[in-house]
């Protein structure tokens, strides 16, 4: 039996029932390997048809984490034991069960609550910005880190991080900055703020709430339920470092350049702490990473969410042919010496060639292996 994820279902009130699914992996902070993967994809699809399923649950195991990410060791011990050209078969087939299971989730017909405690990063935030209902706590923490393994916002991002205003997703993808609750509210990652204990809360009201058969009455009956729960006053919350740093923010990402905006991490001397992080982070990243993922910027402004997760693929499969990835994953999660060897140490050093080369689909003429997303 498989127990990498955990489904059960919660009859209520009136019969119809809520889907439960909890990300089981605990010791690893709920990262997604292949296998959990699959297992949410085939029972989202059940419930999706079941109509006895009047929403689904979302959370993690444990008390630090909703989900960490992605099982990316997995990812690079694949690409070490790959020989031969051409894309790797496991990477291909990891990535796109992923972002198939993301596009799932924002296009499910059904309302989707993500429980999103704790650490919520990569492809965790993935999960939780699919769905409907985003709920955090305070000790909610989220971060697209990617820049420190030589990867880029993926899982989605290229598409919402681009509906942030002011620039904030660039600003977060390229330095990897850590989010509280507060800050997710504010940049439209989570929708409600909900107390730490109030999970079984959440269920007892799930379960006695008497569903309509119609989804868009039960999208509003999450909502009033959630409403009602939520923190009593923002007060309560942790300051947002975003709304208060948001001009210095603005004032960084509008130099009209990836090499002003450097220029300007690297020499601004900042006083406070949370932008000291977020420019260490980005001094400290993968220079081909800042480069394409300012590229994805550009290119991602007018993608549909299916378009953006065509295009991801695309990058994510290249990333995985060149060295940062495997190098950052080494250097971070492995070996843990955090000194990576980036093959290009400087901005100067990555030209738009070398850039361009990530966006060319590795499988030629070939149909994309995410065409059926529409």
């Amino acid at each position: 039996m498989n127990d990498e994820v955990l489904f059960e279902e919660l009859a209520s009130s009136n019969g119809r029932r809520i889907g439960v699914a909890t990300l089981n992996a605990e010791k690893s902070l709920n990262a997604l390997t292949l296998g959990m993967i699959r297992l949410l994809n085939a029972q989202l699809q059940r419930w999706a048809a079941d109509d006895t399923i009047a929403c689904v649950l979302l959370r993690g195991a444990g008390e630090r984490a909703f989900c960490a990410g992605g099982d990316v060791r997995a990812v690079r011990d694949a690409i070490l034991a790959h020989h031969g050209d051409g894309p790797i078969p496991e990477v291909v087939t990891f990535f796109r069960e992923e972002y198939t299971l993301d596009h799932r989730l924002h296009t499910f017909p059904k309302p989707v609550i993500v429980w999103g405690h704790g650490i919520v990063m990569g492809g965790g935030l993935g999960l939780m910005v699919g769905a409907s209902h985003r709920v955090a706590t305070p000790a909610t923490r989220i971060a697209m880190p990617e820049i420190t393994i030589g990867l880029y916002p993926d899982v989605a991002g290229s598409w919402f991080l681009q509906r942030m205003p002011a620039k904030l997703g660039l600003f977060l993808g390229l330095t990897g900055a850590p989010l509280n609750a507060h800050d997710a509210l504010i940049v439209n990652l989570a929708d409600h703020v909900v107390a730490l204990d109030g999970y079984p809360e959440l269920l007892a009201r799930l379960t006695d709430t008497a569903w309509s058969d119609t989804a868009s009455a039960n999208h509003a009956a999450v909502t009033a339920l959630l409403n009602d729960m939520e923190c009593a006053t923002h007060a309560s919350l942790p300051m947002s470092n975003v709304e208060r740093q948001l001009v210095a923010i603005h004032r960084l990402m509008n130099r009209g350049s990836l090499a002003a905006v450097a220029q300007a991490l690297t020499d601004g001397h900042f006083d406070d702490p949370w932008l000291q992080a977020a420019a260490h982070s980005f001094a400290h990243g993968s220079p081909s990473s800042a480069a394409v993922t300012w590229e994805i910027y550009r290119r991602a402004k007018h993608l549909s969410l299916a378009e953006a997760l065509r295009m991801e693929l695309i990058l994510s499969v290249n990333f995985c042919s060149k060295p940062d990835f495997r190098e950052g994953v080494r250097a971070l999660l492995v070996d843990k010496d955090r000194q990576p060897q980036w093959s290009r140490k400087t901005l100067a050093e990555v030209d738009q060639a070398w850039v361009d080369s990530h966006f060319t689909a590795p499988w030629g003429d070939g149909e994309h292996p995410l065409a059926a997303l529409g």
